[in-house]
């Protein structure tokens, strides 16, 4: 993989680097690829990402999804990686979970590849993470909680578990095999960039296909990540007094942390997750709050955010869907203790329009009254070891295959 390097221009923010968009310029350089003089271009051949890839887990949180849309994801996945399925899929009245496990295990007879697999509401592992006093991810009936950060947090452990250096995500419900394999490449080439142990490689897709009108079109922005972006360059605006426009992957479900970095973030629940990260950095690296991680502060933080050159194509969920994920994604930077008074209500006016919208529409989505999310504390809280023995022991979905 070819692409710019150093970044053109980076955001200091204390010891967080936020590094501009990066461009691609070959997918695949060769096995021992050239620079050709250029001082601006990073290399990577074959044996460089290879010895990257060993090292990194990724996580793919499913949740009822198509089984041939979940093949494809796997079939674009770079053999050297573990694979992690952390399914929340529904057991009853068609077990769903039972559906996926049994797709996986056929697939792996043709594809020489680690896969684990485990059900998100597997009650044993409510009870482990109960006995380990990592209570912030279950409900109230002792199960692990609903949402995708909560399917992150268990594929993380599980990565760690296996001693995997990184760990990437990527949604289930990709189109594009061979942009499931760009993206864990970037992951790879993101790692080889970083010069801190504690890194955010984060994806910005190259379009997002629709068709309107009968005709194919690749706007750049879904409507989402318009707004989060905006309003997260807003809030880092305020803080450098200078008008920014740095941050393009506010919504990144494909994105991937080094397992340092992994260790010491809190999580938000469900689909804020991803705007939550850079809030979460920033506010115990960015040197705006008073802080407890002098050791990470002084061998920094780097966020990479690296475009691609295949466009995304994912399974559509309707306008509710949408809605849910721009309240998440706006409360997440809302509730934010270094977000200005000026932006705290120029995102609740923003808020509640978008309530308005969703009762005028008959419609009455979980966020409606929901002002605060829930915060997962960081894992590194969990004694990993006890946790294995405990997981490996006891959890009757877990699967390694």
């Amino acid at each position: 993989m070819r692409l710019d390097f150093p970044p053109k221009h980076t955001e200091k923010i204390g010891s967080v680097s936020i590094h501009e968009l990066q461009k691609i310029y070959e997918i695949d350089s060769g096995k021992s690829p050239s620079l050709n003089g250029h001082q601006s271009i990073k290399a990577f051949g074959y044996d460089e990402l290879s010895s990257i890839l060993r090292e990194l887990a990724i996580v793919i949180p499913v949740k009822n999804e198509k089984l041939g849309l979940l093949e494809g994801v796997l079939s674009g996945i770079p053999n050297e990686c573990l694979v992690i399925i952390v399914s929340n899929s529904k057991r009853a009245p068609d077990d769903r979970f039972s559906m996926e496990l049994e797709m996986v295990k056929q697939y792996s007879r043709f594809a020489d590849k680690k896969i684990m697999v485990i059900n998100q509401k597997d009650k044993d592992l409510g009870k482990i993470f109960k006995k380990v006093n990592y209570t912030s991810i279950l409900d109230s009936k002792g199960q692990v909680r609903n949402g995708k950060a909560e399917g992150m947090i268990i594929g993380i452990l599980l990565a760690k578990m296996q001693l995997k250096k990184y760990v990437g995500f990527i949604d289930s419900d990709n189109y594009f095999p061979g942009a499931v394999n760009e993206y864990v490449k970037i992951f790879a080439a993101g790692f080889g960039m970083a010069s801190t142990p504690y890194s955010n490689i984060r994806i910005s897709w190259k379009s997002k296909p629709k068709i309107v009108d009968n005709t194919l079109v690749f706007p750049k922005w879904g409507r989402i990540s318009e707004y989060s972006n905006k309003y997260l360059n807003d809030l880092i605006s305020n803080i450098t007094g200078t008008k920014s426009e740095i941050i393009s992957t506010g919504n990144a479900g494909e994105h991937a942390l080094s397992m340092a970095l992994a260790d010491n973030l809190n999580y938000s629940s469900g689909y804020s997750v991803e705007p939550y990260e850079l809030i979460d950095i920033l506010e115990k690296f960015g040197g705006l709050l008073p802080s407890n991680f002098a050791g990470i502060i002084k061998k920094g933080v780097e966020i990479f955010q690296i475009e691609t050159r295949n466009p995304h194509l994912h399974e559509e969920k309707g306008n509710d869907h949408l809605t849910g994920m721009l309240q998440d994604s706006l409360l997440a930077i809302n509730n934010s203790k270094i977000c200005n008074m000026e932006l705290t209500k120029v995102i609740k006016d923003h808020l509640l329009m978008l309530q308005v919208k969703s009762k005028s529409n008959g419609t009455n989505t979980d966020n409606d009254n929901k002002k605060y999310h829930h915060i997962m504390k960081p894992i590194k809280s969990i004694p990993i070891e006890t946790f294995a023995e405990m997981i490996l022991s006891n959890c009757k979905t877990l699967n390694m295959i």
